[in-house]
């Protein structure tokens, strides 16, 4: 059983995933090689392809589209194209919260847009706000300004000429709760880590494993609940609001980190959902 694992060389950051899934999935019979995504003519047309860490597409989103839907006619992919590229724009947060799911506090601002900064914060009431883009990966061009210290509007108002941005209020739950991000496998919730605030230049900062609620559960159930059947992986990423009720800051289906090294069992779990489904 042959398996293409999408990456991209060289990697932004180190993928802690990367050896661990390769090692599991070797001890289920399953012959797993890294391909970077835009090296193209090194995949096999037959061979399913696993996205896993292909952080630099944010830089090449019409290539990155372009093949996934070339890989998705090819072969199978996962998770499927369909739910690829309706994940890789932030702005379904805002679907989501239309259809009735609780997120942070979102404005998005289309590119090329006049608006100022400091007016979005102070006709939403925030106070202090995070800054990024509507398609990015880990904290990639991400700032927390504050209206009382003085709201520097270069960073925004030079990425806007270029990309969609988003416009939230800040939750200050993700200093002492932290942002939860919840792993799905295969059909549940194997565990969740708690992740510490991220911006522009910073180290990612997580903890060992950690129980999940059964508010974020049930919120984690709901979202997934909406999503296609065909999904093999998922993180969705929660913090407390002000009522201390989780609501959803991201949610992760196109190139998650799922934290494997933190449970074993869900790397286990994933590479026999991986298996079997080479199998089908």
């Amino acid at each position: 059983m042959k398996l293409q694992i999408a990456t991209c060389r060289p990697l932004p950051e180190p993928d802690v995933d990367e050896d661990l899934l390769l090692a599991a999935l070797s001890a289920v019979g399953v012959d797993a090689c890294m391909v970077p995504w835009q090296e193209e003519a090194a995949f096999e047309p037959a061979v399913p392809t696993l996205i896993r860490s292909t952080w630099d597409y944010i830089h090449h989103l019409d290539a990155f589209l372009l093949w996934v839907r070339r890989r998705a006619a090819q072969g199978s992919l996962w998770n499927p194209a369909s739910v690829v590229t309706e994940n890789l724009h932030k702005g379904y947060l805002l679907k989501l919260e239309q259809a009735g799911i609780p997120i942070t506090p979102t404005a998005l601002v289309a590119r090329g847009s006049t608006c100022s900064l400091f007016d979005i914060a102070t006709d939403s009431g925030w106070q202090e706000i995070v800054v990024k883009p509507a398609v990015g990966a880990g904290s990639y061009e991400t700032y927390r300004r504050n209206v009382e210290r003085g709201m520097d509007e270069s960073d925004f108002q030079r990425l806007l000429l270029q990309r969609d941005m988003l416009v939230q209020g800040y939750l200050p739950s993700v200093e002492e709760h932290g942002e939860r991000a919840l792993v799905w496998i295969a059909g549940q919730f194997t565990h969740a880590v708690r992740k510490s605030p991220r911006f522009a230049g910073g180290v990612e900062s997580v903890s060992n494993a950690v129980e999940i609620s059964s508010a974020e559960h049930a919120l984690g159930e709901r979202i997934i609940g909406m999503l296609p059947d065909d999904l093999l992986y998922a993180r969705v990423d929660v913090a407390p609001d002000h009522r201390g009720e989780p609501v959803l800051m991201e949610l992760e289906l196109v190139e998650p980190s799922l934290f494997l090294q933190q449970n074993p069992a869900a790397l286990q779990r994933f590479a026999a959902a991986i298996r079997s489904r080479l199998l089908i």
